[in-house]
């Protein structure tokens, strides 16, 4: 006697969800570790990051047709359709949160402790090497003053400490969180004023960033300034002002132990 098994049927859209969703992962993947070591260019990146970001919405999109399907009908794919959904959400989880800050914070790519008067790049030959020939463009007031609305810790660090003692502390904290240090220059000279010049990357996707440091003479101490800028893309998601207010703890802290206060907007 024969016996009829009939199998439920089983939701397609559910089935698909996470194979789509560990494409998307892959692909997310391998993108982020070509552009951290450099084997492909910026746009090449950013465009195959996209597509990451498209299947994975197209593996929750899956997912939320498969529930439809199962609650509707009764099939089966209800833990496939789950498991799609995490594995995009892992996928989608990062892009997010850059898409959250891109619409909360302005659209500034360039941000210095003065506003007035930023400090300018170098020119030497050794600079302009390290930086691949660019030279980060002059800044408009208007972004300026949007800077100032929505960095407001952003300020000069002021040390009580010669120049030549302030510009140790700078190398030293530049040393400290880990940038590569092109060009320093010792305050003394006609003008007086030291600088440092380094490159800096971002934390995932290795991205360089520009950064320089000027130490100028007061009669009470030091006043150290610092200007930071991305090298890709118009808005560097609040990236250059976590890396200032970063550089200017570091040395504020770095005074503090050598027995010598400093003040900046971030820290009194």
């Amino acid at each position: 006697m024969r016996h009829l098994i009939i199998e439920e049927p089983y939701s397609r859209p559910a089935k698909w969800s996470p194979k789509v969703a560990w494409f998307s992962l892959a692909v997310s993947l391998m993108t982020v570790l070509l552009i951290r070591w450099g084997l492909v260019d910026y746009e090449e990146g950013f465009v195959a990051l996209a597509a990451g970001v498209g299947l994975a919405l197209l593996a929750v999109l899956f997912s939320l047709l498969g529930f439809i399907r199962i609650w509707q009908e009764g099939r089966q794919g209800l833990g496939s359709a789950v498991k799609g959904l995490l594995i995009a959400v892992l996928v989608l989880a990062y892009p997010g949160l850059m898409a959250f800050k891109a619409a909360t914070l302005p659209v500034i790519s360039d941000v210095s402790t003065d506003t007035e008067n930023p400090p300018t790049f170098s020119r030497s030959r050794m600079a302009l090497e390290a930086r691949a020939g660019r030279i980060p463009p002059d800044v408009s007031p208007q972004t300026r003053e949007a800077q100032r609305e929505a960095y407001v810790q952003i300020a000069p660090l002021t040390l009580d400490l010669g120049p030549l003692e302030a510009f140790a502390l700078v190398q030293k904290a530049a040393a400290n969180l880990g940038w590569r240090i092109i060009e320093a220059v010792p305050p003394g000279g006609r003008q007086g004023a030291g600088r440092l010049e380094a490159v800096d990357h971002t934390f995932v996707l290795k991205l360089p960033d520009d950064v320089t440091v000027r130490i100028r003479p007061r009669a009470d101490g030091s006043r150290i300034d610092i200007r930071s800028a991305s090298r890709v893309g118009p808005h560097d998601l609040g990236g250059n002002a976590r890396r200032i207010r970063a550089f200017l703890e570091e040395t504020s802290n770095l005074a503090l132990v050598g027995g010598r206060g400093g003040e900046w907007g971030g820290l009194r």
